[in-house]
């Protein structure tokens, strides 16, 4: 029975680390790539202030619960999906600490109404690890959904 609620639990925990990455990646950056600099650096704050503490505890939590789950399981195949969907929530937490939260803490430390002359737009570089951590986080997902079907009957 355990199992079964932590097997709900990554399947919601995985789903929304990726739901959030993939809508901020088709809706929200484009958006914000859109914006003028000191409109985009004013979101951006504004964003961030609901992600940042969230998405860390999601992932984090999910990839353990992946990790339980890869021990728990006697089925080979979900052990291998669970252990590939842990790999891939490492990924999104590798990605998003040393590629994407750098950004935002340069983004976070401008003033929207004085913005530098020689400012460094971000957005493109941002865009394409956000891109890569949705991939591993849509990954984690379907990696996630797979090992739940196979081990309906085994876990």
């Amino acid at each position: 029975m355990i199992a079964q609620i932590l097997t709900a639990a990554v399947l919601v925990g995985s789903g929304i680390a990726a739901g959030v990455l993939f809508t901020h990646a088709v809706g929200v950056w484009p958006a914000m790539q859109a914006m003028a600099p000191d409109r985009y650096v004013a979101a951006h704050k504004l964003l961030g202030r609901a992600y940042d503490p969230m998405m860390p505890i999601i992932v984090g939590t999910s990839l353990v619960l992946d990790i339980i789950l890869s021990v728990l399981s006697t089925n080979e195949t979900a052990r291998f999906l669970f252990i590939a969907s842990a790999v891939c929530l490492a990924c999104v937490g590798v990605v998003s600490q040393t590629r994407n939260v750098p950004i935002n803490r340069r983004v976070k430390s401008l003033d929207p109404d004085a913005m530098p002359e020689n400012w460094e737009d971000p957005r493109g570089l941002w865009g394409k690890w956000n891109l890569l951590r949705t991939t591993f986080a849509v990954l984690a997902l379907v990696g996630n959904a797979t090992a739940a079907v196979s081990a309906i009957s085994t876990i």
